[in-house]
């Protein structure tokens, strides 16, 4: 953790005493490692919405399908991970400069071609679900079954996201 990501988390505002069998200290890592989930999310639903709208050549028509059908995906999920962060007592970020804090996407803002930009997107997939998986197993360690069940589908739907656009691109 950064020290701009734990001082951010040691300032959020309106923290709710709450005793659901998890232990404050648990909770309070849990709430950062869905910031940055959630962050993460939000970023490459920007990403993916970019590709959508600007993606031009021969693949055009099933790309901007695809690539719809992952940000409304997105949408819904950026909603669920912050409202888990809500029910766990914190806080959930709700600014561009607080998602720059937290997530692991850069915005490069570089022209890509088709090809480049569903290699982009696939690589921030991957990337996404790596991180995913490290916080799902911090949720299993301390017994929070609902956040991790809830990482554990986001795994799942960005590894098939990525395979989707690996497929394209292979």
């Amino acid at each position: 953790m950064s020290n701009t990501q734990a001082a951010m988390l040691k300032s959020v505002p309106n923290e709710s005493n709450i005793d659901n069998g998890v232990n404050r200290g648990d909770r309070r890592e849990l709430a950062l490692r869905l910031s940055e989930a959630l962050a993460d999310s939000y970023m490459l639903y920007l990403k993916t919405q970019n590709v959508h709208w600007n993606v031009v050549g021969p693949n055009f028509y099933s790309i901007h399908e695809l690539t719809e059908k992952q940000y409304e995906d997105m949408a819904e999920a950026v909603d669920v991970i912050a409202e888990r962060i809500r029910a766990i007592g914190f806080t959930a970020p709700g600014s561009f400069t607080e998602f720059a804090n937290y997530t692991a996407l850069r915005d490069d803002n570089k022209e890509r071609n088709a090809e480049e930009m569903v290699r982009h997107l696939m690589e921030s997939n991957e990337m996404i679900s790596k991180r995913l998986r490290s916080a799902a197993e911090e949720a299993e360690n301390v017994q929070d079954v609902r956040t991790a069940d809830l990482l554990t589908e986001r795994i799942g739907q960005h590894e098939e996201n990525a395979w989707m656009l690996r497929s394209i691109i292979s």
